[in-house]
Protein backbone atom coordinates (compact mmCIF):
# COMPACT_ATOMS: atom_id res chain seq x y z
CA UNK A 1 0.00 0.00 0.00
CA UNK A 2 1.54 3.28 -0.74
CA UNK A 3 1.67 5.81 1.57
CA UNK A 4 -0.35 8.83 1.44
CA UNK A 5 0.93 12.63 1.53
CA UNK A 6 0.59 14.26 4.61
CA UNK A 7 -2.91 17.16 4.08
CA UNK A 8 -1.04 20.59 4.56
CA UNK A 9 -4.30 21.67 6.25
CA UNK A 10 -4.36 19.04 9.03
CA UNK A 11 -0.80 20.03 9.84
CA UNK A 12 -1.65 23.70 10.28
CA UNK A 13 -4.26 22.46 12.61
CA UNK A 14 -1.66 20.35 14.41
CA UNK A 15 0.13 23.54 14.63
CA UNK A 16 -2.51 25.70 16.08
CA UNK A 17 -3.29 22.90 18.69
CA UNK A 18 0.34 22.55 19.66
CA UNK A 19 1.02 26.03 20.25
CA UNK A 20 -2.70 26.16 22.04
CA UNK A 21 -2.22 23.42 24.12
CA UNK A 22 1.59 24.28 25.08
CA UNK A 23 2.48 20.70 26.18
CA UNK A 24 4.91 20.04 29.26
CA UNK A 25 6.87 17.69 27.89
CA UNK A 26 9.37 15.52 30.16
CA UNK A 27 12.46 15.14 28.46
CA UNK A 28 15.05 12.53 28.97
CA UNK A 29 16.92 12.93 26.75
CA UNK A 30 20.97 12.50 25.91
CA UNK A 31 23.56 14.91 27.26
CA UNK A 32 24.47 16.18 24.19
CA UNK A 33 20.87 17.77 22.93
CA UNK A 34 19.24 19.18 25.77
CA UNK A 35 19.92 22.71 25.23
CA UNK A 36 19.10 22.02 21.78
CA UNK A 37 16.19 20.14 22.65
CA UNK A 38 14.53 22.94 25.21
CA UNK A 39 14.92 25.47 22.79
CA UNK A 40 13.56 23.80 20.04
CA UNK A 41 10.10 22.90 22.22
CA UNK A 42 10.69 26.73 23.23
CA UNK A 43 9.96 28.13 20.05
CA UNK A 44 7.37 25.85 19.20
CA UNK A 45 5.53 27.05 22.11
CA UNK A 46 5.94 23.85 24.53
CA UNK A 47 6.83 24.04 28.02
CA UNK A 48 10.36 21.45 28.51
CA UNK A 49 11.77 20.11 31.39
CA UNK A 50 14.69 18.26 31.93
CA UNK A 51 14.46 15.82 35.21
CA UNK A 52 16.78 12.87 35.40
CA UNK A 53 16.99 11.41 39.06
CA UNK A 54 15.00 8.59 39.40
CA UNK A 55 12.65 9.68 42.45
CA UNK A 56 11.99 13.17 40.62
CA UNK A 57 12.04 11.78 37.01
CA UNK A 58 8.75 8.95 38.76
CA UNK A 59 7.44 11.85 40.13
CA UNK A 60 7.33 14.07 37.24
CA UNK A 61 6.87 12.09 34.57
CA UNK A 62 2.96 11.95 36.00
CA UNK A 63 2.57 16.05 36.25
CA UNK A 64 3.95 16.45 32.72
CA UNK A 65 1.68 16.00 29.42
CA UNK A 66 4.20 13.96 27.62
CA UNK A 67 7.64 11.95 28.04
CA UNK A 68 10.00 11.17 25.38
CA UNK A 69 13.33 8.66 26.40
CA UNK A 70 15.74 9.26 24.49
CA UNK A 71 18.59 6.59 25.03
CA UNK A 72 21.75 8.52 23.21
CA UNK A 73 24.13 8.62 26.75
CA UNK A 74 22.62 6.05 28.20
CA UNK A 75 23.74 4.41 31.49
CA UNK A 76 22.69 1.78 33.97
CA UNK A 77 21.61 4.67 36.42
CA UNK A 78 19.66 6.46 33.58
CA UNK A 79 17.97 3.30 32.42
CA UNK A 80 16.72 2.83 36.04
CA UNK A 81 15.32 6.46 36.42
CA UNK A 82 13.94 5.79 32.41
CA UNK A 83 11.83 2.61 33.48
CA UNK A 84 10.32 4.54 36.54
CA UNK A 85 9.59 7.24 34.59
CA UNK A 86 7.76 5.48 32.43
CA UNK A 87 6.20 3.35 35.07
CA UNK A 88 4.66 6.45 36.30
CA UNK A 89 3.47 8.11 33.14
CA UNK A 90 1.97 4.96 31.92
CA UNK A 91 0.09 4.56 35.68
CA UNK A 92 -1.08 8.57 35.03
CA UNK A 93 -2.24 7.74 31.53
CA UNK A 94 0.46 10.10 29.54
CA UNK A 95 1.76 9.19 26.36
CA UNK A 96 5.56 8.20 26.14
CA UNK A 97 7.79 8.37 23.04
CA UNK A 98 11.13 6.08 22.44
CA UNK A 99 14.33 7.71 20.31
CA UNK A 100 16.12 4.38 20.15
CA UNK A 101 19.43 6.27 19.27
CA UNK A 102 22.05 4.00 17.50
CA UNK A 103 20.03 1.01 18.80
CA UNK A 104 21.62 -2.35 16.81
CA UNK A 105 25.30 -0.82 16.88
CA UNK A 106 25.22 -1.42 20.89
CA UNK A 107 24.39 -4.07 22.94
CA UNK A 108 23.12 -2.51 26.43
CA UNK A 109 20.44 0.10 24.36
CA UNK A 110 19.27 -2.13 21.93
CA UNK A 111 18.14 -4.89 24.55
CA UNK A 112 17.46 -1.53 27.10
CA UNK A 113 15.05 -0.52 23.99
CA UNK A 114 13.34 -3.76 23.36
CA UNK A 115 12.38 -4.39 26.14
CA UNK A 116 10.64 -1.10 26.56
CA UNK A 117 8.61 -2.36 23.72
CA UNK A 118 6.39 -3.87 26.21
CA UNK A 119 5.65 -0.90 27.41
CA UNK A 120 3.44 0.91 25.37
CA UNK A 121 5.19 3.77 23.62
CA UNK A 122 2.72 5.93 22.28
CA UNK A 123 5.40 6.57 19.38
CA UNK A 124 8.69 5.55 18.35
CA UNK A 125 10.94 8.03 16.54
CA UNK A 126 13.97 6.97 15.04
CA UNK A 127 16.12 6.93 11.41
CA UNK A 128 15.71 3.57 9.06
CA UNK A 129 18.79 2.04 10.64
CA UNK A 130 17.41 2.20 13.91
CA UNK A 131 13.71 1.13 13.11
CA UNK A 132 15.65 -1.82 10.94
CA UNK A 133 17.27 -3.11 14.26
CA UNK A 134 14.56 -2.29 16.59
CA UNK A 135 12.15 -4.34 14.24
CA UNK A 136 14.69 -7.41 14.61
CA UNK A 137 15.38 -6.90 10.77
CA UNK A 138 18.99 -6.73 9.35
CA UNK A 139 19.97 -2.65 9.63
CA UNK A 140 23.19 -1.12 8.71
CA UNK A 141 24.06 2.36 10.73
CA UNK A 142 27.55 3.67 11.62
CA UNK A 143 26.85 4.80 15.88
CA UNK A 144 23.42 7.45 15.46
CA UNK A 145 24.09 7.60 11.53
CA UNK A 146 22.18 5.55 9.87
CA UNK A 147 23.13 3.90 6.27
CA UNK A 148 20.01 2.55 5.14
CA UNK A 149 16.86 4.69 3.37
CA UNK A 150 13.82 5.27 5.14
CA UNK A 151 11.78 3.92 2.52
CA UNK A 152 14.06 0.66 2.89
CA UNK A 153 12.62 0.54 6.18
CA UNK A 154 8.95 1.41 5.97
CA UNK A 155 8.26 -2.62 6.65
CA UNK A 156 9.97 -2.53 9.55
CA UNK A 157 8.00 0.87 10.83
CA UNK A 158 4.73 -0.88 9.92
CA UNK A 159 5.61 -4.14 11.34
CA UNK A 160 6.62 -2.64 14.60
CA UNK A 161 3.90 -0.08 14.79
CA UNK A 162 1.66 -3.08 14.40
CA UNK A 163 3.58 -5.23 17.18
CA UNK A 164 3.37 -2.18 20.06
CA UNK A 165 0.60 -0.23 18.63
CA UNK A 166 2.86 3.17 18.70
CA UNK A 167 2.49 5.57 15.62
CA UNK A 168 6.00 4.74 14.24
CA UNK A 169 7.91 7.39 12.37
CA UNK A 170 11.07 6.53 10.10
CA UNK A 171 12.90 9.96 8.80
CA UNK A 172 15.30 10.60 6.43
CA UNK A 173 14.52 12.32 2.89
CA UNK A 174 11.52 11.67 2.88
CA UNK A 175 9.81 10.74 6.28
CA UNK A 176 7.04 8.00 6.82
CA UNK A 177 4.95 7.96 9.85
CA UNK A 178 2.82 4.49 10.41
CA UNK A 179 0.55 2.87 12.72
CA UNK A 180 0.67 0.16 10.96
CA UNK A 181 -2.46 0.12 8.61
CA UNK A 182 -2.12 3.68 7.39
CA UNK A 183 1.01 5.57 6.47
CA UNK A 184 1.99 9.37 5.84
CA UNK A 185 4.96 10.58 3.73
CA UNK A 186 6.29 13.85 4.45
CA UNK A 187 8.27 15.64 2.27
CA UNK A 188 10.63 19.27 3.35
CA UNK A 189 14.16 19.57 5.17
CA UNK A 190 17.22 19.80 3.91
CA UNK A 191 20.52 17.68 4.17
CA UNK A 192 22.40 20.47 6.18
CA UNK A 193 20.46 19.61 8.93
CA UNK A 194 21.96 16.05 9.09
CA UNK A 195 25.15 18.16 9.89
CA UNK A 196 23.70 20.14 12.87
CA UNK A 197 23.67 17.95 16.17
CA UNK A 198 20.60 17.36 17.55
CA UNK A 199 17.88 17.94 14.98
CA UNK A 200 16.56 14.55 15.23
CA UNK A 201 16.67 14.25 18.75
CA UNK A 202 14.27 17.03 18.62
CA UNK A 203 12.30 16.11 16.36
CA UNK A 204 11.51 13.35 18.56
CA UNK A 205 10.80 15.72 21.50
CA UNK A 206 8.61 17.60 18.91
CA UNK A 207 6.39 13.75 18.17
CA UNK A 208 6.14 13.39 21.91
CA UNK A 209 4.77 16.43 22.53
CA UNK A 210 2.30 16.00 19.59
CA UNK A 211 1.59 12.78 21.04
CA UNK A 212 -0.36 15.08 23.83
CA UNK A 213 -2.32 16.69 21.59
CA UNK A 214 -6.31 15.67 20.53
CA UNK A 215 -7.14 14.06 17.41
CA UNK A 216 -5.62 11.69 15.21
CA UNK A 217 -2.40 10.95 16.67
CA UNK A 218 -0.87 9.60 13.62
CA UNK A 219 -1.71 12.87 11.72
CA UNK A 220 -0.22 14.87 14.77
CA UNK A 221 3.37 12.75 14.68
CA UNK A 222 3.17 13.32 10.55
CA UNK A 223 2.18 16.98 11.26
CA UNK A 224 5.31 17.50 13.96
CA UNK A 225 7.82 15.83 10.78
CA UNK A 226 5.99 18.81 8.63
CA UNK A 227 6.54 21.71 10.97
CA UNK A 228 10.38 20.44 11.52
CA UNK A 229 10.96 19.67 7.96
CA UNK A 230 9.15 23.21 6.49
CA UNK A 231 11.36 25.66 9.32
CA UNK A 232 14.52 23.46 8.18
CA UNK A 233 13.84 24.51 4.61
CA UNK A 234 13.72 27.88 5.13
CA UNK A 235 16.64 27.94 7.66
CA UNK A 236 18.62 26.95 4.98
CA UNK A 237 17.46 29.64 2.71
CA UNK A 238 18.83 32.17 5.47
CA UNK A 239 21.90 30.86 6.39
CA UNK A 240 25.30 29.84 5.20
CA UNK A 241 26.55 26.53 7.07
CA UNK A 242 25.60 24.84 10.36
CA UNK A 243 27.11 27.33 12.58
CA UNK A 244 24.49 30.10 10.91
CA UNK A 245 21.55 27.23 10.86
CA UNK A 246 21.10 26.88 14.18
CA UNK A 247 19.55 30.54 15.15
CA UNK A 248 17.43 30.52 11.66
CA UNK A 249 16.17 27.40 12.49
CA UNK A 250 14.78 28.53 15.85
CA UNK A 251 13.81 31.77 14.35
CA UNK A 252 12.13 29.93 11.82
CA UNK A 253 10.25 27.40 14.08
CA UNK A 254 9.32 30.74 16.27
CA UNK A 255 7.66 32.53 13.37
CA UNK A 256 5.91 29.77 11.63
CA UNK A 257 2.34 30.02 11.80
CA UNK A 258 -0.80 27.78 10.34
CA UNK A 259 -1.05 29.73 7.00
CA UNK A 260 2.93 28.85 6.28
CA UNK A 261 2.12 25.30 7.01
CA UNK A 262 -1.13 25.08 4.96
Amino acid sequence: MQPDLLHRADAAHALQHFRTLSPLVHCMTNDVVQTFTANVLLALGASPAMVIDEQEAAQFSAIADALLINVGTLTADRARAMRAAIDSANTAGKPWTLDPVAVGALTFRSDFCKELLALRPAAIRGNASEILALAGMSAGGRGVDTTDHAQAALPAAQALARQTQAVVAVTGEVDYVTDGVRTLAVTGGDPLMTRVVGTGCALSAVVAASCALPGDRLTSVAAACSVMALAGSRAVAASTGPGSFIPAFLDALYALNGEDVA
